[in-house]
């Protein structure tokens, strides 16, 4: 009971911190692009939470923030047989909600949320032995994604092993199905001169997990494969990450296909490094001790880069710069141009009016805005200029 009730501390605490970081942002282009023209499981659950609860942005993120808290005690849920201890438990859905790429799907409108909660939803019910939901589920995220192509794939030779000819049978037709259905998204991202980027996905992935984070996952999936105690947590996240390095060699990866594959492995690599910690006798537990000290460390101070974004343009010389700025502006220069009592605007700038008609402001009327130095209509984040405009009315 002590243990259900901190982690569900854990994941309120969590859930708190991201309600005030929408606070902090403004839809973004891809975002608005969803919003209005995509089709997809993404477009129509944020048009459903607007529909409810009215098109702002606590309406726009929240279901990506509940999915999240879902995630994070599922992850507790599926990583009770591999971590015995209490406290194991605790450490490991404390750093899945610490990660990087977790806050980001869990803040942005993107499909990586959806394909987390789905991962460990599916990876409860087998878990369980509820094999019907478990293929219904396995069913149901044909339509949602196409990064569930990973999944049928990676399954189709977990089966093979496990000699499971159901689930061989079942994620092979629906592997063909995934590849019939999106066959144009799949053959537009191959597409184009083959490149490498090999480096690129090996940065990124350190930024969803932090770097040193990173260096753990890679020698805890090597130990795995080596010493034995193979799961299927194990065998998704592996293959994910191996199958993604592969098409790195020649094209741009579609991380929100990878990510949530990595990110799930948290109760693996909290059950690496117990495992090797408890053997020491404790005068040679102190490597770890500090490697652990530093990992926390690091991803705490990344949660409070996240949530106080705004404050960091002072060590940026030019604001575009900043890591955040294509989820800035927006409402701030709404919210102006509201109090003026202007709805509709004119601008030469087609994702910035986009990002507008979210939230009211409309492409037309009789006023030209543009971008200026010397404008009058000026964004600041912590007492910096960021960005200024200037408006012409034609009348």
């Amino acid at each position: 009971m002590r243990e259900t009730v901190i982690v569900f501390l854990i994941i309120m605490a969590s859930v708190a911190t991201l309600i005030f970081g929408i606070s902090t942002l403004s839809i973004s282009y891809y975002e608005a692009d969803i919003f209005y023209n995509q089709k997809g499981a993404v477009h129509y659950l944020v048009r459903l939470s607007c529909a409810l609860f009215g098109q702002n942005d606590y309406a726009l993120r929240m279901p990506f923030v509940l999915l999240h808290a879902g995630s994070a005690f599922l992850l507790y849920l599926v990583g009770k047989p591999l971590l015995k201890r209490e406290t194991d438990r605790i450490i490991s859905v404390l750093i899945y909600v610490l990660l990087p790429g977790v806050t980001s799907a869990a803040l942005l409108v993107n499909n990586a949320g959806i394909a987390i909660f789905t991962i460990l939803l599916f990876l409860f019910l087998k878990q369980k032995e509820q094999k019907i939901p478990m293929y219904v589920v396995l069913f149901v995220a044909l339509f949602l994604d196409r990064g569930f192509i990973v999944l049928y794939f990676l399954l189709f030779f977990y089966a093979i092993v496990k000699k499971d000819g159901v689930m061989m049978t079942v994620s092979l037709v629906l592997f063909a199905f995934s590849a019939y259905m999106y066959a144009d998204q799949i053959a537009q991202m191959s597409s184009g001169k083959p490149r490498g980027h090999f480096l690129d996905t090996l940065a990124i992935f350190a930024a969803i997990f932090s770097p040193l984070l990173f260096l753990y996952f890679i020698y805890a999936q090597y130990r795995i494969l080596v010493k034995g105690g193979k799961s299927l947590i194990w065998w998704l996240s592996f293959g994910a990450f191996i199958v993604s390095l592969l098409l790195s060699f020649r094209q741009r990866v579609p991380f929100d296909n990878f990510a949530p594959y990595l990110v799930i492995s948290t109760p693996l690599l909290v059950s690496t490094f117990f495992n090797s910690f408890r053997v020491r006798l404790p005068i040679y537990r102190k490597l770890h001790k500090i490697s652990a000290f530093l990992i926390i460390l690091f991803l705490v101070l990344n949660s409070i880069t996240v949530f106080t974004n705004h404050y960091l343009y002072v060590f940026f010389d030019k604001p575009k710069s900043h890591f955040a700025y294509k989820y800035h502006v927006a409402k701030d220069l709404a919210e102006i141009l509201h109090q003026k009592g202007i709805d509709k605007i004119q601008t030469d700038d087609k994702l910035l009016s986009l990002r507008l008609k979210f939230y009211g402001i409309e492409e037309g009327g009789t006023a030209i805005l543009k971008q200026s130095l010397l404008g009058d209509i000026i964004i600041k984040y912590a007492n910096r200029n960021i960005i200024s405009f200037e408006m012409i009315d034609l009348m």
